[in-house]
């Protein structure tokens, strides 16, 4: 039989491995994404900020937008606020309501209580506008510092990515050039054996007529000297 807590880890471990495969899949896409490396990394930056700011649901076509009224590249724009998703939008709304709570020196909005009632709904409701407010600032204030630092992050990783892709077409390039050169080079001697080969074959040729003319000619004398020979007799 199975053991609860050993099919809680297990469950874990799979959310786990699967989380870092998104990951791992948004890395690879994003440095695969055409353009300019500031371009990319502007938009990647974008995406980040937008992404601490609390509007999730809208978040992705904010940030598109942005990036198309910037001619930054929407689709790292995209990538970037994905920094907000289901496993990390509590801690980091936590964290930037926090923030914002002690810049604007608020008290906390509300507390769940245990066993919650409409008036509790309602004063929840009331009050969202105030926890907006102090996440907004929270996100503006953490956004910033995290999208610089980002953009610089992104910046290096997309530009060495297409620094290795252009130095590596260069060496195919190279590696093709120079097949290309040794096969010319090939077809070339082949002529020149082919061309060597058949003036051998020519030269051969003469020299069997020669021979068979110079043996036509010894056997025309040896006739000639055998008539005169008979002549004398």
């Amino acid at each position: 039989m199975v053991n609860r807590t050993d099919k809680l880890t297990e469950i874990k471990a799979d959310q786990k491995e699967s989380l870092l495969s998104i990951i791992r899949r948004l890395y690879e896409r994003f440095l695969r994404i055409r353009g300019e490396p500031r371009e990319v990394a502007l938009g990647f930056a974008l995406g980040i900020f937008v992404g601490m700011t609390p509007t999730i649901g809208v978040q992705t076509p904010i940030a598109i937008f942005l990036a198309a009224l910037f001619k930054w590249s929407k689709l790292s724009s995209a990538i970037g606020v994905w920094i907000s998703n289901p496993l990390t939008a509590p801690i980091l709304y936590g964290v930037t309501y926090i923030t914002g709570a002690k810049i604007l020196s608020l008290e906390p909005v509300f507390g769940m209580p245990l066993s919650p009632t409409w008036s509790t709904f309602k004063v929840m409701l009331q009050k969202a506008p105030q926890a907006f407010g102090a996440m907004t600032v929270g996100g503006v204030l953490l956004g910033i510092p995290l999208a610089i630092v980002s953009y610089y992050l992104a910046y290096v990783a997309v530009e060495k990515y297409q620094t290795d892709v252009k130095e590596k077409l260069v060496r195919q390039k190279a590696k093709l050039s120079d097949t290309k050169a040794k096969v010319k080079k090939k077809i070339e001697e082949r002529k020149i054996h082919k061309s060597e080969v058949k003036s051998l074959k020519a030269e051969d040729k003469e020299q069997k007529t020669e021979d068979i003319r110079q043996t036509t000619e010894d056997k025309s004398q040896m006739t000639d000297d055998r008539r005169q020979n008979t002549e004398v007799r």
